[in-house]
């Protein structure tokens, strides 16, 4: 490893080749330990070899990469939401090549387990099988093994009763003194506005509205 003081921080320097088979040296700074910038080495040398030999969370890092170039930016940050906070902290440790159809089925019960609705659930097991069938599409893993794992959840949620003004006013009692949780509820409710389109909004998205809307309670 080549990871060097960098005053009272830590920085590496390398070279490595891209995939066209180019020398680059690469430099990194701003690392708190010598163990940091060794592992941060470490998982880009790993995402530079574009193989299956690669832990799960780095493989995660080239699907986001290339999905960057074809997706809408909205639509890219809420695939990032649900993977980050759902799938990577279970399977991150793990070979793509080697997670196996049991694992893919104790990570779903272990998703099942907290309550989510039917819809929530079937999009977050969708966003796992996208990364496998990426895999297989381009990196030629041999199959997806959340196919033969079973989905979960429901592509159409059922009938749901709806909060009428006077229940909505009760509620937001409740969050009187949390104003950013008031705040976005009062969204929700007053445009329709789905969970992904409130987390995809900007300080400048709030600006721009405050001057044409006013939220009534």
């Amino acid at each position: 490893m080549s990871a060097t003081r960098d005053g009272k921080m830590w920085r590496c320097q390398f070279y490595y080749k891209d995939w066209q088979g180019v020398s680059h040296k690469k430099n990194k700074r701003g690392f708190k330990t010598k163990a940091e910038a060794e592992q941060w080495e470490r998982d880009f040398l790993q995402q530079q070899q574009r193989n299956l030999d690669i832990n799960f969370e780095n493989f995660v890092q080239i699907y986001y990469e290339d999905m960057e170039h074809r997706l809408r930016e909205n639509t890219m940050r809420t695939k990032k939401f649900i993977i980050d906070l759902k799938i990577i902290p279970y399977f991150k440790k793990k070979n793509i090549n080697e997670i196996k159809v049991s694992d893919i089925r104790a990570w779903q019960n272990a998703l099942m387990k907290k309550g989510y609705s039917e819809t929530y659930l079937k999009t977050v097991n969708n966003q796992l099988s996208a990364i496998f069938n990426y895999a297989v599409r381009y990196y030629d893993l041999k199959d997806n093994p959340c196919r033969k794992a079973g989905s979960i959840g429901k592509s159409h949620a059922g009938e749901k009763e709806f909060w009428t003004k006077q229940e909505f006013k009760q509620f937001l009692v409740t969050v009187e003194n949390k104003p950013e949780t008031k705040m976005a509820f009062l969204l929700l409710y007053w445009t329709g506005m789905r969970i992904g389109e409130l987390l995809a909004l900007t300080y400048n998205d709030m600006m721009l509205g405050s001057k044409h809307s006013v939220f009534y309670v």
